[in-house]
């Protein structure tokens, strides 16, 4: 959010601030949403890069399509270890996960301004 239209809504009596204010997440929880949403988009993009459908991953990790579709997003029902498996699975190699998730999480913005009174 610009200096400008933070200053103003503040200005007005808004409380400006991150997700992780507005839900009251702990550092370490906050780190583990990023984590998780790292992962997913990694997900995506190594099944993409196979060619695999989410039904053809699916079918790969003994899952279900909705199941890898919330893999993809980071789905709070999905184990870190099911993300790493389809990972693994979409034909990533346990370095370039972590390489990837080191280059995702670093370039990561902070959590989308929320406005409220």
């Amino acid at each position: 959010m610009k200096k400008e239209a933070k200053k103003r809504l503040e200005d007005a009596g808004w409380a400006v601030g991150n997700a992780s204010d507005f839900l009251g997440l702990s550092p370490a929880e906050a780190a583990l949403v990023d984590l998780r949403l790292a992962l997913g988009d990694e997900v995506r993009a190594s099944r993409k890069r196979t060619n695999l459908t989410q039904q053809a991953l699916a079918k790969l990790i003994g899952s279900s399509q909705s199941r890898v579709a919330k893999i993809e997003t980071g789905d709070t029902t999905v184990t870190i270890d099911l993300q790493l498996k389809a990972l693994l699975a979409s034909g990533s190699s346990p370095g370039a996960v972590f390489s990837a998730l080191a280059r995702k999480l670093a370039a990561r913005p902070h959590r989308v301004a929320y406005v409220g009174r």
